[in-house]
């Protein structure tokens, strides 16, 4: 793992990394055929490898604890996602349904990576990227002079906004992007957004399973 003080020129790097190879992964790999099957594992490990590899210049940040807030977030965002289905427009339409790719135990392989990508390394990635970086660089370029959590209503209106719009979901992504900050702003640690989206995905993912509603993965 790469020691912090490796990237103070560039500090931004290993917060953009992790994100911009799961963008890549998943704009670019459809353009050149890739399997469905394929595609979310191999982003899921390249994502999982470069938090890794980046982890000291971050793990300051992440003080492992349990919240009640940010468990009852993530519950409280899960369904504002599900709950308004049908009711505004989307942007977009993506679908998995490993059921019509695979099946037997490369079925189960699929979905244990589908759940394992959506709930650990996503969350992880996502916070790292819009809630540790997003919201302190847009409140000032020099994003490691800002503590922390501290509010700013440009950034929080912003970011949210981005976090939305980088959603097919983007009214829920935008309700989903203020809560997490502000999960964030109270705790003043970035373990509990994480925990809170974890939560958010990890409840997606057993609604999909439980619903064949593939539109949501």
């Amino acid at each position: 793992m790469i020691a912090a003080t490796t990237y103070s020129k560039r500090p931004y790097i290993p917060y953009i990394v992790p994100f911009a190879i799961f963008a890549v992964c998943t704009y670019l790999c459809p353009l050149f055929h890739f399997s469905l099957l394929l595609i979310y594992p191999i982003k899921t490990v390249l994502v999982a490898v470069s938090l890794i590899y980046f982890w000291k210049t971050y793990e300051s940040e992440i003080k492992f604890s349990f919240s009640w807030l940010a468990f009852i977030s993530g519950i409280f965002v899960f369904l504002i996602w599900v709950l308004p289905e049908g009711l505004y427009p989307q942007m977009g339409h993506s679908e998995f349904n490993p059921y019509k790719l695979a099946s037997g135990y490369v079925l189960y392989f699929a979905i244990i990576f589908r759940m394992v990508g959506a709930s650990l390394v996503v969350p992880l990635m996502e916070e790292l990227f819009w809630r540790s970086f997003g919201l302190r660089f847009a409140a000032n370029s020099d994003f490691k002079s800002i503590p922390l959590g501290q509010f700013s209503w440009f950034s929080f209106i912003f970011i949210s906004l981005l976090f939305g719009f980088e959603h097919h979901r983007w009214l829920v992504g935008i309700f989903a992007g203020m809560i997490y900050a502000g999960v964030l702003y109270h705790r003043k640690n970035l373990f509990d957004p994480i925990l809170s989206h974890g939560i958010t995905n990890l409840l997606l993912g057993i609604y999909v399973l439980s619903t064949h509603q593939w539109s949501f993965w």
